[in-house]
């Protein structure tokens, strides 16, 4: 099985990092505009996410923990046909309190797969800290 795992540091604090991506529902608009268009819940674990390609990808929320800032989901149907998707998204504060860590891991089987996922886990990572960056600064505007 595949283990891929992609960091960043984003200029915003903990508090505003973990309300978006705990946000299940509004990936699109708060945690990854841009690389994801459009989040559609169908019941209260399961969305429906739409990528800037027109690709759509089935997820199912597995766990929030928000003691440790945590959230993990499974995909059940993606457009890179695997036949295990599993990820977590965790945030970690940082010294000082005015940066926080992202840390995504995805692991993936077939093991084939994993170059054009790791490649769409760092748009989607970018995507996140631009956008998680933007809206804190305009918290402040």
């Amino acid at each position: 099985m595949a283990s891929i795992t992609k960091e960043t540091i984003v200029r915003a604090p903990i508090s505003h990092v973990w309300s978006a991506l705990r946000d299940f529902g509004r990936v699109h608009d708060r945690l990854a505009a841009g690389f994801v268009t459009d989040t559609r819940l169908e019941g209260d674990r399961d969305r429906v996410v739409t990528f800037y390609t027109g690709a759509t990808a089935h997820e199912r929320l597995v766990a929030v923990d928000d003691d440790r800032h945590r959230l993990v989901y499974t995909v059940v149907h993606s457009p890179f046909a695997t036949t295990h998707d599993n990820s977590s998204v965790q945030a970690v504060a940082l010294e000082g309190g005015g940066r926080t860590q992202l840390v995504w891991t995805k692991d993936v089987l077939p093991d084939d797969v994993a170059p054009r996922v790791s490649e769409a886990m760092e748009r989607g990572l970018a995507a996140m800290k631009a956008n998680l960056e933007q809206t804190f600064s305009d918290e402040f505007v």
